[in-house]
């Protein structure tokens, strides 16, 4: 921790790419302050207590890491800051329900499906809850999709077999979205990628990593670890935040005795669109029947952790009748960040409002982004708006363009 701390300058080029700062203009709500704070923390300066309100406010979004001309590791900082902060912490008892809720809820489909369900039957009871709870419910859809059959534990190339990889199904995303993982084994399949999807996997430790629960983030990440088989081209993530936390099993497994095993399972890595960008189309892409103009969200995870920004678009510009348009200030945090909607709600409001505004103005007829995070807070805000464009995965859009 002590060199990314000491890479800062204090230059302030971050001020105008970090989300908190832009909403609510502190120093310490910006990324050089808490830099400030966790050094003073880890000086003996502060206790862990002192410094919380600002560092619990931090998105983890990454725009610093993007705008910092130091190349100050500041995800490295965070998350590892956060991991030695958190047993010190004192959080008010309704702080440490919720966080325990999200804990035993989100990694776990079967669980969050029926935790879905039961917050369906309490909506009506929104107002009365507080409001980490109400803030949960608010990002729920109307209904529930279908779980639909289970995925296959081999979805076979079609044609000759250009690559074999192994596909993270995710969490959350089985839940609320899980067409997004039959349309990646369908455009992966067709693009002659034979695909495993190991049945002993689980969550990818994101929500633990980002929230200062070594232990746990370790023990979801370590079923992983075995679950995969690492003779393939890669084993591929359709959500950014899950992918970047499993490009971070390096840093998570660092001293310990899975330490290389982590350094080449990170290696396997690669979002969706980074891999078939790389591997090219077999198939060319078939017109949608009806022109549509799309605006294309960069999720954090996938721009700023991962630095992906081409990929997705190169495959969307390659689908004809549709136009892909920028959203202003495009690569600010949409506020959804992993659980932060959850515990932050106001500020994660202000941001998803902001992002709703932007897209409206840019005339879009849809959605497009690469996160299921981001997915479910800018339907939110859209819905909220009064504008319920539709918002779908970068992959679905590809996936509708295929050949019949």
């Amino acid at each position: 921790m002590a060199g990314a701390v000491a890479a800062c300058v204090h230059c302030g080029f971050c001020l105008a790419a970090c989300p908190t700062y832009k909403v609510l203009g502190e120093e310490m709500d910006s990324p050089r302050g808490r830099i400030v704070l966790m050094r003073d923390v880890l000086q003996g300066m502060l206790t862990p207590q002192d410094a919380a309100p600002y560092i619990d406010r931090c998105l983890g979004c990454l725009g610093c890491v993007t705008a910092c001309p130091s190349g100050v590791a500041y995800g490295e900082l965070l998350t590892a800051y956060r991991a030695h902060a958190e047993p010190a912490r004192q959080r008010p008892r309704m702080a440490r329900a919720t966080r325990w809720l999200v804990r035993q809820t989100l990694p776990y489909p079967a669980r969050f499906r029926l935790a879905a369900q039961l917050g369906r039957l309490a909506m009506p009871f929104k107002q009365l809850l507080p409001g980490s709870l109400s803030a949960m419910l608010g990002l729920l859809p109307a209904d529930l999709p279908p779980p639909g059959p289970r995925l296959p534990a081999v979805q076979p190339a079609i044609g000759q077999r250009r690559a074999r990889v192994a596909l993270l199904t995710g969490c959350v995303q089985q839940v609320l979205a899980p067409e997004i993982n039959r349309a990646t084994l369908r455009l992966l399949a067709a693009q002659g990628v034979e695909v495993i999807v190991p049945r002993g996997q689980g969550c990818c430790g994101a929500l633990g990593m980002h929230t200062g629960d070594l232990a746990g983030a370790r023990a979801l990440a370590e079923r992983n670890l075995s679950a995969f088989p690492q003779d393939v081209d890669a084993i591929i993530s359709n959500a950014a935040g899950c992918g970047s936390a499993m490009k971070e099993y390096p840093l998570l497994f660092r001293g310990t005795p899975l330490e290389a095993k982590g350094c080449a399972f990170a290696r396997k890595v690669k979002d969706i669109s980074e891999f078939l960008d790389d591997l090219g189309l077999a198939q060319p892409f078939q017109p949608l029947p009806q022109p549509l103009t799309a605006a294309y969200h960069d999720a954090c995870h996938l721009g700023h952790a991962q630095g992906i920004w081409g990929a997705p678009r190169r495959l969307l510009s390659a689908i004809p009748n549709l136009k892909l348009v920028e959203i202003p200030e495009g690569d600010l945090c949409c506020g959804s960040a992993g659980s932060y909607n959850i515990e932050h709600p106001d500020i994660a409001d202000r941001l998803g409002q902001r992002k709703a505004r932007h897209i409206l103005a840019t005339g879009a007829q849809a959605v497009v982004t690469g996160n299921i995070g981001c997915l479910v807070q800018i339907r939110t805000h859209l819905r909220r708006a009064g504008q319920p464009l539709p918002v779908m995965h970068t992959i679905e859009l590809m996936a509708r363009a295929l050949p019949a």
